[in-house]
């Protein structure tokens, strides 16, 4: 069976494994996936990943969450652009999340970037999710 939205499928496992306070949840591999990975890594949403092979033999991630003090580090993550409805802005129109404490992870011509490097390297994108 052939997924619509994959990374979207990627946020709410994390989501999911955060709400029953799981160390460690796994996810089809995906060079996307792998990107917002990287910049959540960046970012200090989570403690990093490692690419591994699930029971059938197929690429997965493994990906490492972090808490603080029991509670997940990741308050909120939510899929922006969906593959009905692209969202896309230009580098000064990028959004700020939560007057600049959450991050926006942001499709750019120079790879996937967080909202403040894409601002930076003047590059606008689609927005790819939202985390706080």
């Amino acid at each position: 069976m052939s997924m619509n939205d994959p990374l979207g499928d990627m946020l709410t496992r994390i989501r999911n494994a955060q709400m029953r306070g799981k160390s460690t949840v796994t996810s089809p591999a995906s060079k996307l996936r792998a990107w917002v990975l990287d910049v959540l890594a960046a970012e200090g949403y989570i403690r990093g990943y490692e690419r591994t092979t699930d029971a059938n033999g197929q690429p997965a991630l493994e990906i490492s969450l972090k808490y603080f003090e029991g509670t997940p580090v990741i308050r909120e993550i939510k899929r922006v652009s969906k593959p009905g409805r692209r969202v896309y802005a230009g580098s000064q129109e990028l959004p700020s999340v939560r007057n600049g404490l959450g991050v926006a992870i942001v499709s750019t011509p120079k790879g996937v970037l967080s909202d403040a490097n894409a601002r930076a390297a003047n590059v606008g994108g689609e927005v790819l999710c939202t985390v706080f």
